[in-house]
Protein backbone atom coordinates (compact mmCIF):
# COMPACT_ATOMS: atom_id res chain seq x y z
CA UNK A 1 0.00 0.00 0.00
CA UNK A 2 2.90 2.46 1.15
CA UNK A 3 4.81 1.86 -2.34
CA UNK A 4 1.27 2.36 -4.56
CA UNK A 5 1.07 5.64 -2.59
CA UNK A 6 4.23 6.27 -3.22
CA UNK A 7 4.27 5.68 -7.09
CA UNK A 8 1.12 7.60 -7.58
CA UNK A 9 2.71 10.34 -5.74
CA UNK A 10 6.23 10.37 -7.32
CA UNK A 11 5.51 12.79 -10.20
CA UNK A 12 4.24 15.57 -7.81
CA UNK A 13 7.19 15.08 -5.68
CA UNK A 14 10.04 14.79 -8.10
CA UNK A 15 8.40 18.53 -9.39
CA UNK A 16 8.87 19.47 -5.61
CA UNK A 17 12.40 18.29 -5.64
CA UNK A 18 13.26 20.15 -8.94
CA UNK A 19 11.59 23.05 -7.07
CA UNK A 20 13.31 22.97 -3.99
CA UNK A 21 16.75 22.44 -5.46
CA UNK A 22 16.65 25.09 -7.10
CA UNK A 23 15.47 27.05 -4.26
CA UNK A 24 18.30 25.49 -2.26
CA UNK A 25 20.74 26.66 -4.68
CA UNK A 26 19.43 30.26 -4.67
CA UNK A 27 19.61 30.37 -1.03
CA UNK A 28 23.07 28.83 -0.44
CA UNK A 29 24.35 31.42 -2.56
CA UNK A 30 22.02 34.14 -0.88
CA UNK A 31 23.83 33.19 2.60
CA UNK A 32 27.05 32.90 1.43
CA UNK A 33 26.79 36.08 0.06
CA UNK A 34 25.61 37.56 3.42
CA UNK A 35 28.49 36.20 5.35
CA UNK A 36 31.15 37.91 2.72
CA UNK A 37 29.44 40.80 3.32
CA UNK A 38 28.62 40.73 6.75
CA UNK A 39 32.63 39.87 7.22
CA UNK A 40 33.18 43.09 4.75
CA UNK A 41 31.58 45.44 6.89
CA UNK A 42 32.50 44.06 10.17
CA UNK A 43 36.53 44.62 9.14
CA UNK A 44 35.30 48.61 7.71
CA UNK A 45 33.75 49.05 11.14
CA UNK A 46 37.30 48.06 13.01
CA UNK A 47 38.79 50.54 10.73
CA UNK A 48 36.68 53.54 11.36
CA UNK A 49 35.31 52.35 15.39
CA UNK A 50 31.41 52.82 14.05
CA UNK A 51 30.19 49.55 13.67
CA UNK A 52 26.72 49.93 14.79
CA UNK A 53 26.56 52.10 11.24
CA UNK A 54 28.38 49.49 9.11
CA UNK A 55 25.98 46.86 10.58
CA UNK A 56 23.16 48.86 9.68
CA UNK A 57 24.29 48.91 6.23
CA UNK A 58 23.84 45.44 6.01
CA UNK A 59 20.74 44.88 7.49
CA UNK A 60 19.97 47.67 4.99
CA UNK A 61 21.07 45.99 2.22
CA UNK A 62 19.36 43.06 2.36
CA UNK A 63 16.22 43.06 4.20
CA UNK A 64 14.05 43.22 0.89
CA UNK A 65 15.47 40.26 -0.58
CA UNK A 66 14.95 38.44 2.44
CA UNK A 67 11.59 39.41 3.28
CA UNK A 68 10.89 38.42 -0.78
CA UNK A 69 12.03 35.33 0.04
CA UNK A 70 10.24 35.09 3.46
CA UNK A 71 7.34 36.20 1.63
CA UNK A 72 7.79 32.98 -1.59
CA UNK A 73 8.21 31.00 1.24
CA UNK A 74 4.96 31.60 3.13
CA UNK A 75 3.39 31.00 0.25
CA UNK A 76 4.78 27.13 -0.22
CA UNK A 77 2.00 25.84 2.04
CA UNK A 78 -0.73 27.62 -0.30
CA UNK A 79 0.81 25.56 -3.18
CA UNK A 80 0.94 22.48 -1.32
CA UNK A 81 -2.07 22.41 -0.32
CA UNK A 82 -3.41 23.14 -3.61
CA UNK A 83 -1.08 20.47 -5.59
CA UNK A 84 -0.27 17.87 -3.43
CA UNK A 85 -3.55 17.73 -1.12
CA UNK A 86 -6.51 18.57 -2.87
CA UNK A 87 -6.34 16.61 -5.70
CA UNK A 88 -5.09 13.47 -3.61
CA UNK A 89 -8.66 12.15 -2.32
CA UNK A 90 -10.49 14.49 -5.03
CA UNK A 91 -8.94 13.26 -8.48
CA UNK A 92 -9.14 9.43 -7.31
CA UNK A 93 -13.37 10.05 -6.52
CA UNK A 94 -13.85 12.05 -9.78
CA UNK A 95 -12.09 9.10 -11.95
CA UNK A 96 -13.72 6.61 -9.88
CA UNK A 97 -10.26 4.40 -9.81
CA UNK A 98 -11.09 4.50 -5.66
CA UNK A 99 -13.09 1.99 -6.77
CA UNK A 100 -9.96 -0.87 -7.27
CA UNK A 101 -8.50 -0.06 -3.88
CA UNK A 102 -12.08 0.14 -1.83
CA UNK A 103 -13.02 -3.71 -3.61
CA UNK A 104 -9.79 -4.81 -2.05
CA UNK A 105 -8.92 -6.43 1.30
CA UNK A 106 -7.49 -2.41 1.99
CA UNK A 107 -10.13 -0.46 4.32
CA UNK A 108 -10.96 2.69 3.27
CA UNK A 109 -9.88 4.30 6.08
CA UNK A 110 -6.08 2.50 5.93
CA UNK A 111 -6.51 3.61 2.26
CA UNK A 112 -6.60 7.29 3.45
CA UNK A 113 -4.57 6.44 5.92
CA UNK A 114 -1.65 5.68 3.92
CA UNK A 115 -2.05 8.05 1.12
CA UNK A 116 -2.69 10.76 3.30
CA UNK A 117 0.36 10.25 5.42
CA UNK A 118 2.84 9.48 2.55
CA UNK A 119 2.07 13.03 1.29
CA UNK A 120 1.86 15.12 5.01
CA UNK A 121 5.48 13.65 5.57
CA UNK A 122 7.15 14.66 2.18
CA UNK A 123 5.04 17.85 2.70
CA UNK A 124 6.90 18.63 6.48
CA UNK A 125 10.18 17.25 4.98
CA UNK A 126 10.14 20.03 1.94
CA UNK A 127 9.20 22.77 4.33
CA UNK A 128 11.31 22.04 6.87
CA UNK A 129 14.67 21.91 4.17
CA UNK A 130 13.38 25.09 3.16
CA UNK A 131 13.45 26.68 6.61
CA UNK A 132 16.30 25.37 7.32
CA UNK A 133 17.85 26.94 4.71
CA UNK A 134 16.09 30.32 5.33
CA UNK A 135 16.82 30.50 8.25
CA UNK A 136 20.48 29.80 7.75
CA UNK A 137 20.64 32.36 5.20
CA UNK A 138 19.07 35.16 7.09
CA UNK A 139 21.17 33.76 10.13
CA UNK A 140 23.50 37.24 9.98
CA UNK A 141 20.82 39.58 9.30
CA UNK A 142 18.06 38.24 11.97
CA UNK A 143 20.67 38.91 14.79
CA UNK A 144 21.36 42.49 13.83
CA UNK A 145 18.02 43.60 12.97
CA UNK A 146 15.86 41.21 16.21
CA UNK A 147 12.82 41.33 14.07
CA UNK A 148 12.19 37.41 13.84
CA UNK A 149 8.55 37.93 15.32
CA UNK A 150 7.99 40.25 12.65
CA UNK A 151 4.62 38.53 10.62
CA UNK A 152 6.36 37.24 7.65
CA UNK A 153 9.22 36.34 8.68
CA UNK A 154 7.72 34.57 11.63
CA UNK A 155 6.09 32.25 8.74
CA UNK A 156 8.72 31.42 7.03
CA UNK A 157 11.32 30.32 9.64
CA UNK A 158 12.28 27.56 12.17
CA UNK A 159 9.18 25.46 13.25
CA UNK A 160 6.09 27.25 11.79
CA UNK A 161 6.61 26.04 7.97
CA UNK A 162 6.67 22.44 9.39
CA UNK A 163 3.06 22.80 10.73
CA UNK A 164 1.82 25.23 7.95
CA UNK A 165 2.63 22.51 5.69
CA UNK A 166 1.02 19.63 7.03
CA UNK A 167 -2.19 21.32 7.77
CA UNK A 168 -2.23 22.59 4.03
CA UNK A 169 -2.00 18.61 2.96
CA UNK A 170 -4.55 17.40 5.28
CA UNK A 171 -6.90 20.58 4.33
CA UNK A 172 -6.80 19.97 0.81
CA UNK A 173 -7.54 16.35 0.93
CA UNK A 174 -10.59 16.75 3.36
CA UNK A 175 -11.66 19.80 0.82
CA UNK A 176 -11.22 17.20 -1.98
CA UNK A 177 -12.81 14.32 -0.03
CA UNK A 178 -15.90 16.90 0.44
CA UNK A 179 -15.97 17.92 -2.88
CA UNK A 180 -15.29 15.04 -5.42
CA UNK A 181 -13.98 17.94 -8.02
CA UNK A 182 -10.16 18.05 -8.64
CA UNK A 183 -10.04 21.73 -9.79
CA UNK A 184 -12.80 23.16 -7.52
CA UNK A 185 -10.80 21.56 -4.48
CA UNK A 186 -7.84 23.15 -5.71
CA UNK A 187 -9.37 26.32 -5.76
CA UNK A 188 -11.05 26.14 -2.48
CA UNK A 189 -8.03 24.95 -1.01
CA UNK A 190 -5.50 27.59 -2.06
CA UNK A 191 -8.28 30.18 -0.48
CA UNK A 192 -8.54 28.50 2.86
CA UNK A 193 -5.38 27.93 3.40
CA UNK A 194 -4.44 31.99 2.54
CA UNK A 195 -7.14 32.74 5.16
CA UNK A 196 -5.68 30.22 8.20
CA UNK A 197 -2.31 32.03 7.49
CA UNK A 198 -3.78 35.37 7.67
CA UNK A 199 -5.57 34.75 10.21
CA UNK A 200 -2.86 33.16 12.36
CA UNK A 201 -0.24 35.42 13.19
CA UNK A 202 -3.34 38.28 13.32
CA UNK A 203 -5.50 36.81 15.09
CA UNK A 204 -4.42 34.06 17.17
CA UNK A 205 -0.41 34.52 17.35
CA UNK A 206 -0.83 37.61 19.77
CA UNK A 207 -2.61 35.84 22.53
CA UNK A 208 -0.59 32.39 22.65
CA UNK A 209 1.03 33.71 25.38
CA UNK A 210 0.10 37.09 28.09
CA UNK A 211 1.74 39.97 26.79
CA UNK A 212 4.52 42.18 28.67
CA UNK A 213 3.24 46.01 29.22
CA UNK A 214 4.75 48.93 29.51
CA UNK A 215 3.33 52.50 30.51
CA UNK A 216 5.72 55.21 27.84
CA UNK A 217 6.62 58.81 28.91
CA UNK A 218 5.79 60.67 26.06
CA UNK A 219 8.71 63.42 26.27
CA UNK A 220 9.47 65.88 23.09
CA UNK A 221 11.77 63.25 22.51
CA UNK A 222 10.12 60.52 22.44
CA UNK A 223 7.22 61.60 20.12
CA UNK A 224 10.20 62.74 18.00
CA UNK A 225 10.97 59.46 17.66
CA UNK A 226 7.71 57.72 16.61
CA UNK A 227 7.29 57.16 12.68
CA UNK A 228 4.25 59.51 12.34
CA UNK A 229 1.03 61.00 14.50
CA UNK A 230 -2.45 60.28 13.29
CA UNK A 231 -5.62 59.58 14.30
CA UNK A 232 -7.50 55.73 15.00
CA UNK A 233 -10.77 57.00 14.31
CA UNK A 234 -11.31 60.16 16.06
CA UNK A 235 -8.55 58.94 19.13
CA UNK A 236 -4.98 60.44 18.65
CA UNK A 237 -2.36 57.71 18.60
CA UNK A 238 1.59 57.92 17.60
CA UNK A 239 2.08 55.30 14.45
CA UNK A 240 5.58 53.02 14.60
CA UNK A 241 6.11 52.57 17.96
CA UNK A 242 8.76 50.20 19.17
CA UNK A 243 10.67 48.26 21.45
CA UNK A 244 14.05 47.25 21.08
CA UNK A 245 14.18 43.43 20.81
CA UNK A 246 10.80 42.81 21.54
CA UNK A 247 7.49 42.38 18.81
CA UNK A 248 4.69 45.36 20.00
CA UNK A 249 1.26 43.60 19.91
CA UNK A 250 -0.71 46.96 20.63
CA UNK A 251 -0.48 50.30 21.48
CA UNK A 252 -2.63 52.26 23.24
CA UNK A 253 -3.98 55.89 22.02
CA UNK A 254 -2.72 58.84 23.33
CA UNK A 255 -3.29 59.13 27.36
CA UNK A 256 -3.25 61.78 29.85
CA UNK A 257 -1.87 61.30 33.48
CA UNK A 258 -5.13 59.89 35.00
CA UNK A 259 -5.47 57.34 32.50
CA UNK A 260 -8.14 58.72 29.87
CA UNK A 261 -7.71 59.32 26.46
CA UNK A 262 -6.26 62.57 24.82
CA UNK A 263 -9.10 65.31 23.92
CA UNK A 264 -8.96 65.34 19.82
CA UNK A 265 -9.44 68.80 20.55
CA UNK A 266 -6.41 69.75 22.11
CA UNK A 267 -4.11 67.27 19.42
CA UNK A 268 -5.92 69.03 16.59
CA UNK A 269 -4.33 72.20 18.18
CA UNK A 270 -1.31 70.64 18.96
CA UNK A 271 -1.16 69.57 15.10
CA UNK A 272 -2.24 72.89 13.62
CA UNK A 273 -2.07 75.74 16.19
CA UNK A 274 1.18 74.90 18.48
CA UNK A 275 2.90 78.13 19.72
CA UNK A 276 6.11 78.84 18.18
CA UNK A 277 9.01 77.48 20.04
CA UNK A 278 11.81 77.09 17.23
CA UNK A 279 11.53 73.01 18.46
CA UNK A 280 13.24 71.66 15.30
CA UNK A 281 12.50 67.78 15.52
CA UNK A 282 10.85 65.96 13.48
CA UNK A 283 7.07 67.24 14.33
CA UNK A 284 8.28 71.07 14.93
CA UNK A 285 6.26 72.73 17.32
CA UNK A 286 3.79 69.88 17.82
CA UNK A 287 5.96 67.53 19.62
CA UNK A 288 6.66 70.46 22.85
CA UNK A 289 2.83 71.24 22.71
CA UNK A 290 1.71 67.61 23.29
CA UNK A 291 4.58 66.66 26.13
CA UNK A 292 3.02 69.75 27.60
CA UNK A 293 -0.15 68.01 28.79
CA UNK A 294 1.69 65.18 30.72
CA UNK A 295 1.09 62.35 27.98
CA UNK A 296 1.89 58.43 27.98
CA UNK A 297 1.33 55.39 26.38
CA UNK A 298 0.34 51.79 26.93
CA UNK A 299 1.92 49.66 24.99
CA UNK A 300 1.63 45.25 24.90
CA UNK A 301 4.61 43.34 23.53
CA UNK A 302 6.45 40.10 23.19
CA UNK A 303 10.42 39.96 23.99
CA UNK A 304 12.23 38.60 21.33
CA UNK A 305 13.32 35.64 24.06
CA UNK A 306 10.21 33.99 23.73
CA UNK A 307 10.46 33.72 19.81
CA UNK A 308 11.28 29.71 20.04
CA UNK A 309 7.89 29.28 22.62
CA UNK A 310 6.12 31.00 20.02
CA UNK A 311 7.62 28.86 17.42
CA UNK A 312 6.48 25.43 19.85
CA UNK A 313 3.26 26.67 20.39
CA UNK A 314 2.09 27.55 17.12
CA UNK A 315 3.41 25.12 15.48
CA UNK A 316 1.87 22.61 17.84
CA UNK A 317 -1.97 24.32 17.00
CA UNK A 318 -1.09 23.71 13.44
CA UNK A 319 -0.60 19.76 13.97
CA UNK A 320 -3.24 20.17 16.27
CA UNK A 321 -5.70 21.51 13.80
CA UNK A 322 -4.08 18.72 11.18
CA UNK A 323 -5.03 16.07 13.35
CA UNK A 324 -8.32 17.37 13.73
CA UNK A 325 -8.73 17.70 9.67
CA UNK A 326 -7.23 13.72 9.72
CA UNK A 327 -9.64 12.50 11.95
CA UNK A 328 -12.52 14.54 10.06
CA UNK A 329 -11.32 12.96 6.87
CA UNK A 330 -11.35 9.45 8.23
CA UNK A 331 -15.02 10.13 9.83
CA UNK A 332 -16.21 11.37 6.25
CA UNK A 333 -14.87 8.82 3.72
CA UNK A 334 -16.85 5.90 5.40
CA UNK A 335 -19.84 7.77 4.40
CA UNK A 336 -18.53 8.51 0.30
CA UNK A 337 -20.81 6.53 -1.75
CA UNK A 338 -18.80 4.47 -3.71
Amino acid sequence: MIWMSWRQFRAQALAGVLVLGALAAYLVLTGLDIRAAHAGYLAQCRATGDCAAALARLVGDYRTRLLLLAGVLGLVPVLIGMFWGAPLIARELEAGTHRLAWNQSVTRRRWLAVRLGTVVLAAMLVAACASVLLSWAAAPVDAIAGDRFGTVNFGARALAPIGQAAFATVLGAAVGLVLRRTLPAMALSGLLVLVALFVMPNAIRPHLMPAHHETRPLTAEAIDAAHGLGTLGSAPVLQGIEVPGAWVTSVSELLTSDGRPLDPRIFDDCLMRAPKTGATGTFGDSSPCLAAHDLHLDIAYQPNDRFWTFQWLETALWLALTAALFALALWRIRRTAR
